[in-house]
């Protein structure tokens, strides 16, 4: 199950780390986002030494500006404090899996 992260809690829960992290930057009217949250749930429970977090960037501007959202759902895996790869859009999980191959072991 995904945690919600704010600006106040995104650099314990994210930056610093210990863990892989998925970062799912979504918000409550965006309808892919509400698709793959549950393929999300699914890919973090497949793999126990990832987490996942989830921003709201309706109430987290300066995250999504920061990070350069400029679409959602837009999805970031975190490794040491560091975006190590990233994807747009509503996608199977076959396909993140694929995208995020050797990051999420």
């Amino acid at each position: 199950m995904a945690t919600d992260v704010t600006t106040a809690t995104f650099d314990a829960e994210v930056l610093e780390s210990e863990q892989t992290v998925i970062v799912d930057f979504w918000a409550a009217w965006c309808g892919p986002c509400r698709q793959v949250a549950p393929v999300l749930d699914q890919l973090a429970e497949a793999h126990p030494n990832v987490k996942l977090v989830k921003v709201d960037i309706d109430a987290e501007m300066d995250l999504a500006m920061k990070y350069q959202v400029t679409s959602i759902p837009a999805i970031k895996v975190f490794q040491g404090g560091e975006v190590k790869a990233e994807t747009l859009g509503a996608q199977p999980r076959g396909a993140l899996e694929k995208k995020f191959e050797g990051l999420l072991d």
